[in-house]
């Protein structure tokens, strides 16, 4: 491939930006408390005739939760990952609301790191800021 192409391609990647995650859940309300506590914020979106469902807005990045349907596949398989101020505050949050804690807090080669589960079975990775 010609040089020319390759920084041609090489610049087009490094403009792309992740700037929408979806997830599906039995119980939208409780989701959205559940994320609520790693510090995400939501309101109640509707678009036209579509399923109402909560959208968090993250800088270029918005987080919606859908509620599952007869016509929609389960996403529990999608691992999420947040870093956040204080994982062990966090987990220890999460921990007294119920939330099943996959892997407790420890450092890592990527800093402070725990693994939680959300309400549907999501897997969460929490990183510290």
């Amino acid at each position: 491939m010609p040089r020319n192409t390759v920084q041609k391609l090489i610049k087009a990647m490094s403009e792309i930006r992740l700037n929408l995650v979806v997830i599906r859940s039995v119980n939208i309300e409780e989701s959205a408390s559940f994320y609520q506590r790693l510090g995400l914020s939501f309101v109640k979106h509707q678009h036209d005739n579509g399923l109402e469902h909560f959208a968090s807005e993250m800088g270029c990045v918005t987080f919606e939760i859908y509620p599952c349907s007869t016509r929609t596949v389960p996403t529990t398989a999608t691992r999420l990952g947040f870093q956040v101020p204080s994982v062990d505050t966090v987990v220890r949050e999460l921990k007294q609301h119920g939330a099943s804690i996959v892997s407790s807090p420890e450092d890592s080669a990527w800093g402070r790191r725990a693994v939680v589960a959300d309400p549907d079975g999501h897997r969460v990775e929490l990183t510290q800021i």
